[in-house]
């Protein structure tokens, strides 16, 4: 693979969970990484972290004491940027700000080899309003890696307006090589997966407050396949995560959809690293258990809102999740943000646990007909509200009789 694809020396940038991640997927596939963080205290202990990883796979047979040696000898913390001047891609990993990554993009800007690719592992921010402040937007992208990113398969690979294609390609090859299922996605809020994840999650949460429970939506997503429901993953993921981005952001608190998820981190519950979130755990387990106080909590928030509570089955959570997933993914088609439903699907499938045997969202989509998801759409414009309205391309592939899978750039 080398002699395609140029990456002798990669940088990171950010030793938190996401950087840890990614200096391991590249140590493990023996690319050289330098590591910088503004707090060596920091960068120390993630150092450590990637130790102990590295002897937990030996004491388990999956790699040799020598590889781990191997593995280790291609990671080397630095102390300033400068040391970063002869890398050819650094990855930035810091935490979701746009200001922040902005200005570490115009000091690697100054710093590195004009050569140089310099990419954001951002999972929704704008990669051309990252790129602009740089002299070098062609060899600017997105390396969406998915948490934890020595483990989980997805890497979305965000290409801005002016992203070269020999750089997309180099990223392509940088996928391959360290193992990952890479698609390309154009540059729009949330990409791929989380732009449809948000319409996703925002119908479990109204269901919440229209009369389900936690544990109903998640049990009826799970039935259907997924590997955890909404709520289960946000208390893997922390429901801290979201809140604060508002809070920093300072506009969405006020939105209901997100009320409960408000209710519960003011209670500081964030999840399995608190043992209390949408869930309760045991010490030291990572088996969710129904708490009744949570019910109690989402009914009060109900009530304070206003909303009148109803029983809602779960054919109705699958029907909206589900559906929800379907049009947007629709709308990504449309406007170019992916290339083609398998590439939707494959997001679908490594990134968000939908369930393999059902193909992913398009596919499952195609298996239902244009004709019915349009009726079916419709149905819930009709009691939900404008949101639901299908997106055109479903109009004209139900008109055509075509399938998802029939589209090309956009088109039926």
């Amino acid at each position: 693979m080398s002699n395609v694809f140029p990456v002798q020396l990669a940088a990171v940038i950010g030793a938190g969970t996401m950087g840890r991640g990614i200096v391991m997927s590249l140590a493990n596939a023996g690319i050289r990484v330098l590591w910088l963080d503004n707090n060596p205290q920091m960068l120390e202990q993630a150092m450590t972290v990637v130790a102990d990883t590295n002897t937990h796979n030996v004491r388990l047979g999956r790699i040799s004491e020598a590889q781990a040696a191997e593995r280790l000898a291609c990671v080397t913390p630095v102390g300033e940027y400068a040391a970063l001047a002869d890398a050819d891609l650094v990855i930035e990993a810091v935490y979701e700000n746009l200001e922040l990554k902005q200005q570490i993009f115009r000091t690697l800007d100054d710093t590195l080899k004009p050569g140089a690719i310099l990419a954001s592992n951002t999972s929704a921010l704008d990669i051309d309003a990252i790129a602009a402040v740089t002299r070098r937007p062609e060899q600017v992208l997105g390396l969406h890696f998915f948490s934890p990113a020595h483990i989980m398969k997805l890497l979305e690979i965000v290409r801005g307006a002016r992203t070269a294609p020999a750089v997309l390609d180099a990223a392509l090859a940088l996928g391959q090589r360290i193992g990952k299922v890479s698609v390309v996605a154009g540059n729009c809020d949330g990409f791929i997966g989380n732009r449809m994840l948000h319409t996703y999650v925002r119908e479990a949460r109204m269901m919440l407050l229209e009369g389900a429970y936690p544990h109903q939506v998640d049990a009826a997503l799970q039935g259907f396949g997924f590997a955890m429901g909404p709520f289960r993953m946000y208390d893997v993921v922390g429901i801290d995560l979201e809140w604060r981005a508002r809070e920093l952001a300072g506009t969405g608190q006020d939105d209901p959809a997100v009320q409960v998820d408000n209710r519960l981190c003011e209670l500081g519950r964030f999840g399995q690293k608190t043992r209390l979130g949408y869930y309760r755990y045991a010490e030291g387990s990572r088996q969710a258990e129904h708490d009744p106080e949570v019910d109690m909590l989402v009914q009060e928030t109900a009530a304070h809102l206003g909303m009148t509570r109803r029983e809602i089955g779960p054919e109705e959570i699958l029907e909206r999740c589900l559906l929800a997933l379907v049009n947007e993914g629709a709308k990504i088609l449309e406007e170019n943000i992916a290339a083609n439903s398998h590439d939707i699907d494959l997001v679908y499938l490594n990134g968000y646990g939908f369930p393999t045997a059902q193909g992913g969202p398009m596919s499952w989509a195609d298996s239902q007909g244009a004709a019915d998801i349009r009726q079916r759409l419709q149905a819930l414009q009709a009691r939900f509200g404008e949101h639901w309205k299908p997106a055109a391309l479903i109009d004209g592939l139900a008109a055509a009789g075509k399938r998802f899978d029939q589209v090309q750039e956009g088109r039926v």
